[in-house]
């Protein structure tokens, strides 16, 4: 018989804990799963206790994801290399400006056996310029195979169990279903691509599609107009994956972790959310993520900001005024009330042969 594999989930925010909901239960219920689910916690103090004691004790977090109660066999622990050190999945689900420290504090304390799921959705900037995808950085620092889950998933509307479905990209033909078996429920529905790279980029670019739209409900636009945001932001997604990774499918655009991500996004989501704030008080970007984010993390601001990285260095900026254009107003460049011409003047208008 083969020996239970053991899970741990790498972080603990309101997508770390909603997703632990899941990953817990089936964990406890299929028999190739270890019971008990380890959950790296960054620790902090909540009205003078530790936060790990509180999630250890009530079987809630507190701060991230209150009135949802986690399995009991969830175990919030202090230390990434002690969460870590025995499992053979490692799935990650922290801001993604924190995954190579967490890469080096795990390298040569985990098993040389393990795989990883990343359910981080952003980029980093590669050395000399260029995009890094997390997947790849986990997989290059840890030396471990990493897949990726990117999806329409509203992390409170996954812990209150509304149906909803997501996407998991992974080449691995003997890890893929079990990937899915754990992550899967009646409500929460798995479709296995082998697309990794667009699955993972889809998950990224559609956070600077979304701050577009809040800049939209900020100036006081309509649905049409946001409509209109969201095509020309799929076009543009699917250029820059043509573009700086050919080979992907364009039917994985229409998967959960295209389309319907990016709708979801652009009409919830905190991105949305900052963005029409920020036009409307004409504060800054950090001051309203302090405000209003609860000591999350906003992706979309930084995710312009290293596709732009990108985009200059090939000279191709003109070539995805969308994503260069919020890239701008985030910056402080451009008022919001030009992300307007943007759309007016976009090249996508352009008549067609």
């Amino acid at each position: 018989m083969a020996a239970k594999q053991k899970v741990c989930i790498i972080g603990s925010g309101n997508w770390g804990s909603a997703i632990a909901k899941i990953v817990g239960r089936n964990a406890a219920r299929l028999p190739n799963f270890e019971d008990t689910v380890t959950m790296w916690v960054f620790e902090e103090m909540i009205e003078g206790k530790k936060l790990t004691e509180i999630i250890n004790e009530t079987h809630e977090n507190v701060k991230y994801l209150p009135g949802h109660k986690l399995p009991e066999n969830v175990v919030a622990i202090p230390e990434v290399v002690d969460a870590a050190r025995d499992a053979d999945i490692l799935i990650f689900v922290v801001p993604h400006q924190f995954v190579r420290k967490i890469c080096s504090s795990l390298l040569g304390q985990i098993k040389p056996t393990a795989a990883a799921l990343s359910l981080i959705k952003g980029f980093d900037i590669a050395e000399g310029g260029g995009i890094d995808l997390i997947s790849h950085i986990i997989t290059r620092h840890l030396k471990i195979p990493c897949a990726v889950l990117m999806g329409a998933n509203i992390a409170s509307e996954v812990a209150e169990e509304k149906f909803c479905e997501t996407t998991i990209g992974c080449r691995d033909a003997l890890l893929a279903p079990v990937l899915r078996d754990l992550i899967q429920t009646d409500e929460f529905r798995v479709v296995v691509v082998d697309d990794e790279d667009a699955v993972e980029i889809c998950g990224a670019l559609k956070n600077i599609v979304a701050v577009g739209a809040g800049f939209v409900d900020g100036l006081g636009f309509g649905d049409n107009t946001k409509a209109a945001v969201i095509r020309l932001g799929l076009m543009e997604m699917i250029k820059f994956v043509d573009v700086f990774y050919p080979g992907s499918k364009l039917s994985t655009f229409f998967e959960s972790c295209g389309v319907a991500d990016l709708i979801t996004t652009c009409y919830g989501g905190r991105n949305r959310r900052v963005a029409e704030a920020f036009v409307k008080t004409g504060r800054s970007i950090k001051e309203l993520e302090d405000e209003l984010l609860n000591g999350q993390k906003l992706q979309g601001p930084i995710t312009a900001e290293e596709v732009n990285h990108m985009l200059a260095n090939k000279n191709m900026e003109d070539k995805f005024p969308l994503f260069t254009a919020v890239y701008l107003i985030c910056k402080g460049d451009k008022p919001p009330s030009e992300f307007i011409n943007c759309i007016r003047s976009h090249p996508e208008h352009m008549v067609k042969a």
